[in-house]
């Protein structure tokens, strides 16, 4: 069995007295797309913090690659070639697409020009967003210099993947990336994902969508009351059994996980 590429034991998260995680597991193998479900208020998003290090667990210990890592911002683990895109996507929208990608990782020019006068080398940067856009598939957007704020959803939910495919060399994290999609655009992101995990990079993908999570996950990490209630393939249950389990209508023992 191969060792995962991520991987989580004992996570403990509490806020006060409300405990939003508790000795929590989990494992992401190299090349999957591995789905986290779970009822609102189960405490996936707070794994997922943890994981992307937008918080520091009280406990437990996090290794990537089977070594110990400690995140102690977003920023750092992005360092660690961990790429998050959120529901909200974070992006500008008066800026153009090739800014957006590189935001907060600006290529300056060589020489004083870029050391000194600190000015930003445009045409690389323009050049490394259509690479990038073109490889994933994504030729329907002309003008790489164009604003953000002109693109459909799914064309904004695109640039945002590409971002964190372009510099997540270990892990992407797409949170509800079909959430706020219509059904042709939502199409459209699923064949992203799959182009994605065809380059070898695993996906943790949040969603509440049931048949997108069937669809194209390879496995399946329902959470529940803060911790993993166990890991399911899609050949082999149902969607409305994934869905008994997650809101506590059917038993872990009944499905067969313990």
């Amino acid at each position: 069995m191969s060792t995962p590429i991520l991987q989580a034991r004992n996570l403990t998260k509490r806020y006060g007295r409300v405990t939003a995680m508790e000795n929590c597991n989990f494992e992401l193998m190299p090349g999957e797309i591995l789905a986290v479900i779970g009822d609102n208020g189960a405490g996936k998003s707070t794994l997922i913090k943890a994981l992307s290090g937008a918080i520091t667990p009280d406990s437990g210990t996090i290794e990537l690659n089977g070594k110990e890592v400690f995140f102690t911002s977003p920023l750092n683990a992005r360092d660690y070639g961990i790429e998050t895109v959120y529901q909200t996507l974070a992006m500008s929208p008066a800026l153009s697409i090739a800014d957006n990608m590189f935001m907060g990782r600006e290529i300056r020019k060589k020489g004083v020009l870029g050391t000194i006068f600190r000015q930003l080398d445009k045409k690389k940067m323009n050049e490394l967003a259509r690479q990038k856009l073109s490889e994933l598939g994504l030729l329907t957007i002309q003008n790489i210099e164009q604003k953000v704020e002109t693109l459909s959803g799914g064309q904004r939910q695109g640039v945002a993947v590409a971002r964190a495919v372009a510099f997540g060399s270990n892990v992407v994290i797409l949170d509800e990336p079909t959430a706020a999609l219509g059904v042709k655009e939502g199409r459209r992101v699923l064949d992203l994902i799959l182009e994605v995990k065809s380059r070898g990079i695993p996906i943790i993908l949040i969603s509440h969508n049931m048949p997108h999570v069937f669809e194209v996950a390879d496995r399946i990490h329902i959470h529940r009351l803060g911790k993993r209630l166990g890991v399911i393939k899609p050949k082999d249950y149902s969607m409305s059994d994934a869905v008994a389990l997650m809101t506590g209508a059917l038993a872990p023992e009944e499905a067969g996980l313990r």
